[in-house]
């Protein structure tokens, strides 16, 4: 076999590195920058949650002016920050909606 033939096994191994990450496609969520103006969708989102009564990952208050803190959402309906669909299975985050007191709820 000569080398040059596996010079397309290679490339192919490698793009598939840089498009599954090197942690095997699962996302790391920075919670501290889930803020802003937040889309509700069937398909597509950015991110898939599930909201719990219990332990979230983040904690979540529903503003209607200046969502310009940690866990801190605008509903909108166009020009969101965050696509996000809600899940009930395979979430890459867990969100608790407050009324005081969001942001990441791990330290």
């Amino acid at each position: 076999m000569k080398p040059d033939s596996l010079l397309p096994f290679a490339i192919a191994a490698i793009l598939g590195f840089l498009v599954l990450g090197l942690n095997g496609g699962e996302k790391q969520v920075d919670f501290s920058k889930i803020r802003g103006r937040v889309q509700f969708v069937e398909s597509l989102p950015d991110y898939k949650v599930k909201a719990v009564k219990q332990s979230p990952d983040l904690r979540v208050q529903i503003v209607k002016h200046h969502p310009d803190g940690p866990g801190k959402w605008q509903v909108v309906d166009s020009f969101p920050d965050y696509k996000i669909q809600m899940v009930d299975a395979d979430p890459d985050f867990t969100i608790q909606y407050v009324n005081t007191l969001p942001g990441s709820s791990k330290p």
